[in-house]
């Protein structure tokens, strides 16, 4: 399905790969800022960029094509795996999990346009090998990571800035299988994702493992999935979003936890659900965008609409019981996107040949 109103696309070509990007509160109508965990592959070097993105105030005769500089780079001890971001009161709070199993809190002035480390982890012990998944707290105190090791780690961030950040092993399979995303749902609950289109929802109330598990069974058997990521409904902190193999996202609701919603994939057997992508889905966001048209579907719908980004180079808006909304169609996968909180009209998104595209919405 395509949009009555065009949609505005602006593309960036990088020099390095990107592994991932997320918003920065703005500065002013004009002035915006975007974190990016770049990858020079000639150079084996990994970074994390401050990108500012400046526009002059647009006139009908001569429109401004917004410039993306870099204001500042900083290297990381190695490539970055997860990258979440979120506002305190003071200035914003970058973290980034790596590759190594290390995680990195960066503090970013976006006045002089300089990314500062705050502090990190290094230690033996807190993750042997990639951090695959990481979400920080509302008020950026807390975080909670999981990796390839099977563990998962609560981290206290908010007594930490400028010391030893502390952590807390939550959970340890040893290896036996691997977490792929995490997101909190509450100030003490939050829900990891991995392999089997599997979701485990956990209460740090309550230790020794999770409170609740979901277990799917799509592709009829013919290959495992995997859950690359997940989101939480800000309404409806019960209900899960997640996002993996195949094309496949679908809802899980914690007050029915044998159940799920597919709302897109090949390997449903469902034919009122609609396939927007048939590759990985790398990402899935909630999306409280709502232009004119479906504003009445919006509020009365179960579940709000879902972006993805996929493999095959799909950026698009999945509402159920409704046709897809391609947003974005690439010839290379789209790796990771975000959307603007204070501007959900805005959303940046990664492409896979080394650019970054920036698309606003009618």
């Amino acid at each position: 399905m395509a949009l009555t109103t065009p949609i505005q696309v602006h593309r960036y070509p990088q020099s390095q790969y990107i592994d991932a990007l997320r918003w920065l509160p703005r500065l002013s109508a004009f002035h915006r800022h975007i974190i990016l965990a770049a990858f020079d592959s000639d150079a084996s070097s990994p970074s994390l960029q401050l990108l500012s993105l400046s526009q002059s105030p647009p006139s009908d005769s001569d429109p401004e094509i917004p410039e993306l500089s870099v204001e500042s780079s900083i290297s990381t001890p190695s490539r970055i795996s997860a990258l979440k971001t979120c506002r305190t009161s003071n200035k914003p709070l970058i973290t980034a999990a790596s590759s190594s199993g290390s995680l990195s809190i960066l503090s970013a002035d976006l006045m002089n346009g300089s990314l500062n480390v705050e502090a990190s982890v290094t230690e033996r012990g807190f993750h042997y090998g990639p951090i695959l998944g990481i979400d920080v707290s509302e008020n950026g105190s807390e975080a909670v990571s999981v990796g390839e090791d099977g563990r998962v780690n609560w981290i206290n961030i908010g007594g930490s800035i400028g010391k030893t950040v502390n952590f807390q092993k939550v959970f340890d399979n040893n290896g036996l299988v691997s977490y792929q995303a995490v997101k909190w749902a509450s100030p003490v609950e939050f829900v990891t994702g991995g392999l089997g289109y599997s979701l485990q929802w956990w209460d740090r109330r309550s230790p020794g493992g999770p409170v609740s598990q979901f277990k799917g069974n799509w592709n009829q058997g013919i290959m495992p999935g995997i859950v690359h990521s997940i989101d939480i409904q800000p309404s409806r902190k019960h209900t899960c979003l997640a996002g993996g193999s195949s094309g496949t996202v679908f809802v899980w609701d914690l007050r029915k936890p044998q159940q799920s919603i597919v709302l897109t994939g090949v390997g449903t057997s469902d034919s009122a659900v609609q396939t927007l992508s048939e590759s990985e889905v790398w990402e899935v966001q909630y999306d409280n965008y709502s232009h004119s048209s479906s504003i009445a579907h919006t509020s009365a719908s179960s579940f709000l609409p879902a972006m993805i980004c996929s493999e095959d180079g799909i950026l698009g808006v999945i509402d159920q019981g409704e046709e897809p909304i391609e947003l974005l169609a690439e010839p290379c996968a789209i790796n990771s996107f975000d959307i603007d909180k204070q501007n959900p009209s805005d959303v940046v998104c990664s492409l896979e040949w080394e650019s970054v595209a920036i698309l606003t919405r009618p």
